[in-house]
């Protein structure tokens, strides 16, 4: 008697759980049915097509890189989410993910990064900062255009002004990392580096070359940080050297001298009237896009 209850209650059991799988199973099913004859979702699935942009892969040569550039399709599943909203299609509804390139810059520390990708409108400064120099005119002309740009520092001049990199970088500027003498050890990237990231909370390291350097790059790689080779080297009149030389994607190299603080302003209005925007490297180097 006890053995058949208890048979009894079993079966029950199962018979109501196969029940509920059942009816979810069935919903699921006539859920499916009723998204796929739904006109909103038919027609998000019919344009989708026309919004998908490919990605751009990086583009690799020999020891060089250029970064490349995320591509976006429809999200046709938080798409249909948003409009069932207001039970119509409207293509300002859209949502977009992103599809990252094949190719990508993103940790690629063992090449040289000699520009920021042509299909982009935006050029970057670099301003290299030794031992004694007086960066206070530079920065004042940058605020005054709003515009964020990168600070290349010689190790001298790190040491001596700890507190100063902090404001910049909080202020929006980028630090680079000079080496000392323009040559870099593993202790002196190490510590230059750990400043930047742990106190000033900046995201990427950056290091400095104007020619290949094997030895260099290697040290750079090993601690995780981007080597750029700017493609423009200013030196004896920086405006006249840019407007022979700039393109989209152009790092330009500037030195802080009397020549460079005294043409600064032409140089950011003239790089501004060929409708390019001037940015820091980490934008530079964004492979991410609003479209």
């Amino acid at each position: 008697m006890i053995i058949r209850d208890i048979l009894k209650k079993t079966f029950e059991i199962i018979g109501l759980i196969s029940l509920i799988c059942f009816s979810f199973l069935y919903t699921e099913k006539i859920t499916t049915v009723i998204e796929e004859n739904d006109d909103i979702l038919n027609e998000i699935e019919i344009v989708a097509s026309q919004y998908k942009i490919k990605p751009i892969n990086a583009i690799v040569s020999n020891n060089n890189v250029i970064p490349g550039i995320f591509g976006k399709e429809v999200d046709i599943k938080q798409s249909y989410k948003k409009m069932k909203k207001i039970n119509n299609f409207n293509s300002n509804l859209l949502v977009y993910k992103e599809i990252e390139p094949d190719v990508s810059v993103k940790e690629m520390y063992d090449k040289y990064i000699v520009s920021g990708n042509m299909q982009k409108k935006e050029v970057s400064l670099l301003f290299l900062i030794e031992k004694n120099d007086n960066i206070d005119e530079v920065i004042n002309i940058l605020k005054k255009y709003e515009i964020s740009s990168t600070f290349y520092i010689d190790g001298n001049w790190f040491e001596n002004n700890n507190e100063k990199i902090i404001a910049l970088i909080n202020e929006g500027f980028l630090i680079g990392n000079l080496g000392y003498n323009y040559k870099y050890n593993v202790s002196g990237i190490s510590w230059m580096n750990t400043i930047v990231t742990k106190i000033g909370n900046q995201k990427n390291t950056y290091c400095y070359t104007e020619i290949d350097n094997e030895d260099l790059l290697n040290i750079c790689k090993n601690n995780q940080s981007y080597t750029i080779k700017p493609n423009i080297i200013t030196n004896i009149n920086p405006l006249i050297e840019i407007k022979k030389d700039l393109k989209n994607g152009s790092i330009i190299t500037l030195k802080i001298n009397k020549t460079t603080i005294e043409q600064l302003p032409l140089i950011i209005e003239y790089i501004n009237s060929k409708d390019l925007k001037i940015v820091n490297l980490e934008e530079l180097l964004n492979e991410k896009v609003e479209f």
